[in-house]
């Protein structure tokens, strides 16, 4: 059974949306003809005004549909605080958490020379001219073998700079549990680890002062 041409051009354009292959284009299709002919139209006019409207920050690259966006024209944020992610969704990610109230930079991808993909066809050199000398940069690039590669980079680029470069932790998510954890991910929790308490003062060697107890 041949589907109807219009059908076909649907599915088509749905399975180039990423993460939609030709199975789930075909079941968003059937469902799309099921909806309203009006909930049809409301999602049709959201995509075009979203493409009319939206365009990326000329500061940080987020996306906004205002000249800056939200947390570059917020002069409360921390001007001393500067995240790098790769995409505006990390950004969402990020702010959701509510434990950040710095600056972002996003990049729009990570490096990825097997891909093709070169620092040029990132947003790396409009980076630099953001950081001023003791400034904290935080690369909150993904823990991927691309995003490991895309910090190191950014790193060599920014320590010259007289940037304090950190990179965010990564480890057991909380409550997890070490059995289930897999050993790369449970590596680098032990190679991240933070000291927690201070080690206890030795007694003088010539015997003086008091030591605690110790129960029995």
């Amino acid at each position: 059974m041949k589907y109807p041409p219009s059908l076909v051009s649907l599915i088509r354009e749905l399975s180039r949306l990423p993460g939609i292959g030709p199975k789930s284009a075909q079941r968003l299709a059937f469902h799309l003809f099921e909806q309203p002919r009006e909930d049809i139209e409301r999602l049709a006019s959201a995509l075009l005004e979203a493409k009319r409207d939206l365009h990326v920050c000329p500061i940080c690259f987020n996306i906004t549909d205002a000249d800056r966006c939200d947390v570059c024209a917020d002069p409360g944020r921390d001007q001393q605080q500067i995240a790098v992610v790769e995409e505006p969704g990390d950004v969402i990610a990020i702010e959701r958490s509510g434990e950040y109230r710095g600056l972002y930079h996003v990049l729009h991808g990570v490096l990825s020379p097997m891909n093709g993909v070169g620092p040029e066809k990132l947003h790396i050199k409009p980076l630099l001219p953001r950081v001023q000398d003791g400034m904290e940069v935080i690369l909150a690039t993904g823990t991927t073998v691309e995003g490991d590669a895309t910090a190191l980079y950014l790193q060599r680029l920014l320590e010259p700079l007289g940037a304090v470069v950190s990179r965010i932790a990564y480890g057991i998510p909380a409550g997890g549990s070490l059995e289930y954890t897999d050993e790369i991910t449970l590596g680098r929790a032990l190679t991240g680890r933070q000291q927690i308490s201070k080690p206890r003062a030795a007694p003088p060697k010539d015997g003086s002062g008091d030591e605690l107890a110790v129960p029995s």
